[in-house]
């Protein structure tokens, strides 16, 4: 591997000049500076960033540590948290954790090995435990996608109680009285207040708690939505409505139901959660609340930005909590 030392010996100065044509090249002669990039065009060396790093005591890398990779609405988070990093030359380590509190413990791990800049989380453990421990490195944090008391760290999340109650509001409002909450793992905080807000929108109706069925799926995933779809077609008392608690366990039921010959919406409606871009495509268009995925990355990495930063002595932790929609399409409406 090229190193500096190589450099300066190459172009017959000193490793402190080399330096300076790097990162301080008006402090270089045009001749001399000219000399050095040439060697370094030449031997083809790469300074390494993880030793600048160590010297400035300062990462350039944020880490984003979300639930589901192969859910668009991540994707969208992501890309708005990029954005954010990539306009204050930050970069973004982007990972996993499979909706897995074992996986989670892993890679804050190599965080705290690599002294990331911060990390913006979308927790697995509900229990606290794994950040618990984590804290003790002193490397910020930021939750994304769950509300947070605001002493402990910042947190960017959309109001999902109020999300679940237009979903089941939508649905009383076309004539249903028997729901079906299907959700994924019930220790995800977004899975209980989806099912929290659906509950309220029934109380207000003056529909009782039993009108709200629930079935839960193992992942929030298509191939868990059929499944629960299958589960839903074995129900004796089938419901005339189902809402999901994402737009990937829609789809899944909505494959089930086709695959068994159920009209959606004539026999059963079915309202998704996210409005990610699939929504809008699928066999039936999918009614949806939608969420500010690309506003959310983006404001959670802005709100790292700032607690990282110059001005970090002055930060205060903040909670932002951002408004659904819900997207109205033909997954509800009967033709009249």
């Amino acid at each position: 591997m090229v190193g500096i030392k190589d450099v300066a010996r190459q172009a017959g100065v000193s490793v402190g000049t080399v330096s300076n044509v790097i990162n301080r090249p008006d402090m270089v002669s045009a001749d001399t500076r000219a000399r050095v990039l040439e060697v370094i065009d030449e031997l083809g060396y790469v300074r390494s960033e993880s030793a600048r790093q160590l010297r400035a005591g300062r990462s350039r890398i944020i880490a984003l540590l979300v639930l589901d990779m192969a859910n668009p609405f991540f994707v969208e988070v992501a890309s708005g948290a990029e954005r954010a990093a990539r306009e204050t030359g930050l970069g973004v380590m982007l990972c996993n954790s499979a909706e897995s509190p074992a996986e989670e413990a892993d890679y804050l791990g190599l965080f705290a090995e690599q002294r990331v800049r911060g990390v913006l989380v979308t927790p697995a453990d509900t229990t606290g435990r794994n950040l618990e421990s984590f804290r003790r490195h002193g490397i910020p944090y930021v939750f994304v996608d769950r509300v947070v008391p605001s002493a402990e760290a910042c947190s960017v999340s959309v109001d999902d109680i109020a999300g679940g109650r237009l979903a089941a509001e939508h649905l009383i409002e076309q004539g249903h009285e028997h729901i079906l909450y299907i959700s994924g793992p019930m220790h995800l905080t977004q899975c209980q207040d989806r099912r929290t807000g659906a509950l309220a929108a029934l109380a207000a109706a003056g529909l009782p708690p039993e009108s709200l069925s629930h079935i839960e799926a193992d992942r929030l995933d298509v191939p868990s939505g059929r499944d629960a779809g299958a589960r839903l077609l074995g129900m004796s008392r089938r419901p005339t409505a189902v809402f999901c608690a994402n737009d990937l366990l829609a789809l899944g039921v909505l494959q089930s139901l086709y695959a068994a010959g159920i009209s959606v919406p004539h026999e059963i409606a079915l309202v998704g959660y996210d409005d990610i871009e699939f929504a809008a495509a699928a066999a039936v268009p999918l009614t949806s609340v939608r969420q500010p995925a690309y506003r959310m990355g983006r404001a959670a990495a802005d709100l790292l930005i700032e607690e990282t930063g110059d001005e970090a002595d002055a930060h205060e932790h903040r909670r932002i909590v951002l408004q659904p929609e819900l997207v109205v399409r033909g997954s509800t409406l009967k033709s009249r």
